[in-house]
């Protein structure tokens, strides 16, 4: 029997697009169903009954939650093309550890995307422009963090870029300016087809962000 793959998702998630890419890396057809999460659906609630957010993937009908789980849940599942992890014991740890790394540049994120400006969107921005420098020095002169092969911790970290021009002109600064080797480390990843098509329009995702904004209330 084929593999039913389908990918409960938001268009412009940062966390979803890991899932997409993962999937394209291995070249599983899945169906995608976009949700509105201000109305979620009975399938979402059912797949996901403890945090009721995207991502879900649901493997012939059993649900598999939060995204870098799913991205090794899909390495594991389809082994064959792709590798997504390192084999070796330390590297795929190493590897896991700074994927949990930047899902912690979350807050600072959300402080500088929600909070109200001044005082606390300045200490988002901290925040965030820090860990993503920490994140850089690991990179180094690497093509990618797993050194000349694309991996799991570049699927981590790649779905911000999306975001990368709403961050720029909400928290008025240059990202560029600040870690100029993460911006050319994602126009390499860009190259891929994967991650192409995967990721979200940055452009779309700007003027998306004052329609968020209202509905937090945020002015």
């Amino acid at each position: 029997m084929a593999d039913e793959v389908i990918l409960l998702d938001y268009w412009p998630s940062l966390f979803g697009v890991r899932t997409r890419i993962a999937l394209e890396e291995k070249n599983k057809k899945f169906v995608y169903r976009e949700q509105d999460l201000c109305n979620k659906s009975a399938l979402l609630l059912e797949m996901n009954p403890v945090h009721k957010k995207i991502p879900v993937l649901i493997h012939n009908g059993k649900p598999v939650c939060e995204s870098l789980i799913q991205v090794e849940y899909i390495d594991e599942t389809w082994p064959g093309e792709n590798p997504l992890l390192p084999s070796d014991p330390y590297q795929r740890a190493k590897a896991r550890f700074w994927g949990d790394f930047i899902n912690k540049m979350l807050p600072g994120l959300g402080k500088l995307m929600w909070g109200t400006k001044g005082e606390e969107q300045e200490e988002g921005k901290k925040e965030f422009i820090e860990m993503l420098k920490t994140v850089e020095s690991e990179l180094g002169d690497k093509t990618y963090f797993g050194g000349e092969t694309f991996g799991y911790v570049d699927i981590a970290l790649i779905g911000f870029y999306g975001w990368f021009d709403a961050f720029e002109k909400y928290g008025n600064f240059s990202i560029e300016a600040e870690c100029p080797k993460i911006i050319a480390w994602a126009k390499r990843c860009v190259k891929r087809y994967s991650v192409a098509k995967s990721l979200p329009d940055s452009k779309k995702i700007t003027e998306l962000v004052p329609e968020l904004k209202k509905k937090k209330g945020i002015k």
